[in-house]
């Protein structure tokens, strides 16, 4: 659907101007003197404001007569991790245990340096410390079901049990056979731009978009809540995390099974609590969350509670606005809030 309200498509122009990445799927804008469409985040010469027209999704910029931009790639990286990382992915995935090299790279065709700047843009670590962190995850699982050390690490692929509980203390903080916990995260492509979801062996701790503010303070907080580490790899809780939220996002979804890890005070869990119950496609506030508590006074301290939620959508704190409708701040940003909120108002129709 084009977009003709003037002061959306001034908001979504000076996004674009600053490559904001909060509105990443929110919009794709077609340049009229170019012919081509793109994302919020493109690197490209930026059009003059009456060169421009905005679309809600990327079917109809295309069927408007733009086509996909070659810098930004919207149709895939608006959704998707680009092709040929997901190509150096399946890599990893076939034999999780053995290194992936350059050279093996170079056989399939795949840039090593692109890779490598990609994964430290998105994850801030190369891709061989990526694969580093899978391995070391998988031999966590190994030795929690009874393996020896020296097993594991000669399994996968490390030629000294030294070399190995080098590795694996550095990334965990313990040795391989003292017993620990890690916080594994993985990263993962949305409608609205990528999202981290960690997760213990209980269930999801964190679930983010990948360019909220304050971030890096969740991830300090849950390592210390948990006493653990994070380190890059996947168990249960990601994978159907991705596949719910992936189902949410294709209106297939109104209600989530996750099992969630969210630790808080009791008055904090009390809030997302209820926070769970505000019904998909409505919204609430925060003197009405107080109320539902018996705690008519504590409406500053809910909303503390609802900005202290570090696991979005599944505790949707995006259906909390203001009294008088207004959009309330949103850690993903205003324009993520608003996209989520009538995605689910059109869902329930």
């Amino acid at each position: 659907m084009k977009i003709t309200d003037k002061n959306l498509c001034d908001i979504w122009y000076q996004a674009l101007l600053e490559r904001a990445s909060e509105y990443t799927g929110v919009f794709f804008v077609g340049v009229k003197t170019t012919g081509v469409f793109c994302i919020s985040v493109c690197r490209a010469r930026k059009p003059k404001r009456e060169n421009v027209e905005f679309y809600k999704d990327a079917k109809s910029a295309l069927a408007a007569g733009f086509r996909p931009c070659k810098v930004c790639r919207p149709a895939e990286n608006a959704h998707s991790a680009p092709l040929f990382v997901e190509q150096a992915l399946a890599l990893v995935r076939h034999d999780i245990k053995s290194r992936v090299a350059d050279a093996e790279l170079r056989q399939h065709g795949i840039s090593p340096e692109r890779v490598r700047r990609w994964f430290l843009q998105h994850h801030g670590i190369t891709f061989q410390a990526f694969q580093r962190m899978q391995r070391v995850n998988v031999a966590l699982q190994e030795l929690k079901s009874g393996r020896t050390a020296t097993d594991v690490a000669l399994d996968n692929g490390y030629e000294s049990l030294s070399g190995f509980g080098y590795t694996y203390k550095r990334l965990t903080g313990a040795a391989p056979t003292q017993t620990t916990q890690v916080i594994v995260i993985h990263r993962f492509t949305t409608t609205l731009g990528p999202m981290f979801v960690c997760a213990t062996e209980r269930g999801v701790c964190l679930l983010e978009f990948t360019d909220r503010r304050m971030l890096e303070t969740e991830f300090r907080d849950i390592q210390r809540l948990f006493n653990a580490r994070i380190v890059t790899g996947e168990n249960s809780h990601t994978r159907q995390t991705v596949k719910e939220i992936s189902e949410y996002f294709a209106g297939a979804r109104r209600q989530f099974d996750l099992s969630v890890d969210a630790p808080g005070s009791d008055f904090q869990q009390s809030v997302w609590h209820e926070l769970r119950a505000v019904p998909y496609g409505h919204t609430s506030h925060y003197q009405a969350i107080s109320l539902r508590l018996n705690k008519p006074n504590a409406v500053r301290a809910v909303a503390a509670a609802n900005g202290a939620n570090r696991i979005a959508i599944v505790i949707p704190c995006h259906r909390i606005i203001g009294k008088d409708g207004a959009m309330t701040g949103y850690g993903g940003g205003i324009s993520r809030k608003e996209w989520l909120i009538e995605h689910e108002r059109n869902n329930v129709l």
